[in-house]
């Protein structure tokens, strides 16, 4: 069965796989010998199949090199540079990783916490050249043979409401993910993929970089990446595409005023995944870059894409994820049955591309999986055509008085306003209703909180409407960039 190395046989050797700014172009046939070359070096330092091997590096070459030679020889554990100590510490202890790839001398942090029972490795990649350095001896073994059932990469959840859960992902999972999300964009290796997203969540690590590759593609890969530096960067490289969370896709848009700006000519599609993206943010893009933006569902345990809005002449729906991509999707009841169609439930999985089971964590999977379908926690409704809405996680949902409601359709109601540029609803606790609604808002221009309380509730039912609204001049999020509900009502209400 293949693994993830055979990604880079699809194309000529001499095609461009992988370009850096300012560090140049990495051919098919040079980045297949850097994995080659990482992998036994990687084996000279004694790392084996079951090893986990840690790494903690910004987007660039080695982000992508380390991360299929680790896997090639091992399992790969990439790790956020921007952690902190503590942070470093629980990935590293919960993974049992003995093994840290860092650039060289940086990741001051993820060293501390490795301490000295672990091996270090600094790595660089310039020029096309690969260099691995270390203080630890060599202890040379056999790199062994890897199949599609061994266990390719191991990610976290975000840990919303528990500690951050281990996701095994095998080598058949990811390829199986590839391959839907190369179907989903029709991609072929006249395609430019722009890299937004960071290589160390499965969102850039699939989307941007892998199935790229698996179409014989070109994937751009900047070492930093800001909002500034997109309008420059597509005008220099002409992408076909993009993919990102809906705040870059944001930010990315206050930095230009005019509709098809220079860089913009070869654009096929936008697409949008990781969290929700508002109908009136959907308008805006398709307004500015003249393209399709395709809004998708993907999650860790998933190897991500599960859903997408099609290219066209599919019909693709604001509001809506799409329909399933690869996998299968039902609505289940809180005993696992299916509801009836168009009814609210748990949006549940089963396919190639998804998981068996959390990693040692057996009351996780006891409450993740019924009857071979992986429950996911979000809330969501499935039409006749097979498209899917998310309302929201079952665990956010605002429970006033009996009433549960959706936070999402507040979010869209208040974003809906011409003054608004972002809102999140969230519960907090109240002694008669047992939750009461409020709403974080971002504005783009002055508006009372009043006009906006009557905007709502020309929208709205009245339990739904907010009792406070929270102006701020940015969400609260999580230390790792998410917004999360929970966390934005512990920071501005103290729920």
């Amino acid at each position: 069965m293949s693994t993830l190395t055979s990604l880079l046989d699809h194309a000529r050797p001499d095609r461009p796989a992988l370009v850096v700014p300012d560090d140049g172009a990495v051919s098919y046939g040079r980045l297949r010998a850097l994995v080659d070359e990482a992998a036994s070096e990687l084996a000279a330092f004694g790392v084996r199949g079951g090893d986990r091997v840690a790494m903690a590096f910004p987007n660039g070459p080695e982000a992508i090199v380390l991360f299929l030679a680790a896997a090639q020889v091992a399992t790969a554990c990439p790790l956020n540079p921007a952690y902190t100590e503590d942070e470093f510490r629980y990935y590293l202890e919960d993974t049992g990783a003995r093994v840290l790839l860092v650039p060289p001398g940086e990741g001051e942090a993820a060293r501390r916490a490795l301490g000295e029972t672990g091996t270090a490795i600094e790595v660089a990649i310039r020029d096309g050249r690969l260099t691995m350095e270390s203080a630890a001896p060599r202890r040379p073994a056999s790199a062994g043979v890897r199949s599609g059932e061994d266990v390719a990469l191991v990610l976290h959840t975000s840990g919303t409401t528990s500690r951050p859960k281990r996701v095994p992902l095998r080598h058949r999972n990811l390829l199986a993910s590839v391959r839907n999300v190369v179907a989903s964009y029709a991609l072929t290796a006249d395609d430019v993929s722009l890299c937004v997203m960071p290589l160390f969540h499965v969102h850039g690590l699939v989307a941007s970089a892998l199935a790229t590759f698996a179409s014989g593609g070109t994937a751009v890969v900047p070492r930093r990446f800001t909002p500034m530096a997109f309008w420059p960067l597509t005008r220099a490289i002409h992408p076909t595409w993009f993919t990102a969370s809906p705040t870059p896709h944001q930010l990315i848009l206050m930095r230009v005023q005019e509709d098809r700006p220079p860089g913009t000519e070869r654009l096929r599609f936008v697409r949008s995944c990781s969290s929700a993206l508002s109908p009136a943010l959907m308008a805006q893009m398709e307004a500015r870059f003249g393209v399709p933006v395709l809004e998708a569902y993907g999650m860790t345990e998933a190897s991500h894409q599960m859903a997408s809005n099609p290219l066209p002449p599919g019909r693709r729906v604001p509001g809506s994820v799409g329909v399933a991509t690869g996998v299968e999707i039902a609505i289940l009841d809180e005993r696992g049955a299916r509801v009836r169609q168009g009814g609210a439930g748990e949006v549940a999985i089963r396919g190639e591309s998804v998981i068996a089971g959390y990693e040692n964590n057996p009351q996780a999977n006891a409450a993740s999986f019924t009857d071979g379908w992986f429950r996911t926690g979000d809330q969501g409704t499935l039409d006749e055509a097979g498209y899917l809405r998310l309302s929201g996680r079952i665990k956010e949902l605002i429970n006033r008085g009996g009433e549960k409601i959706a936070p999402r359709e507040i979010d869209e109601v208040l974003e809906a306003h011409p003054s608004v540029e972002q809102a999140v609803a969230f519960g907090v606790p109240h002694a008669t209703w047992g939750e009461e609604v409020h709403a974080a808002v971002v504005l783009r221009e002055p508006v009372s909180e009043a006009d906006l309380i009557a905007h709502c509730r020309r929208h709205l039912a009245e339990f739904k409407v907010p009792r406070r609204l929270h102006i701020v001049d940015s969400i609260p999020r999580t230390p790792t960039g998410k917004v999360q509900r929970r966390f934005v009502a512990a920071e501005l209400a103290g729920g």
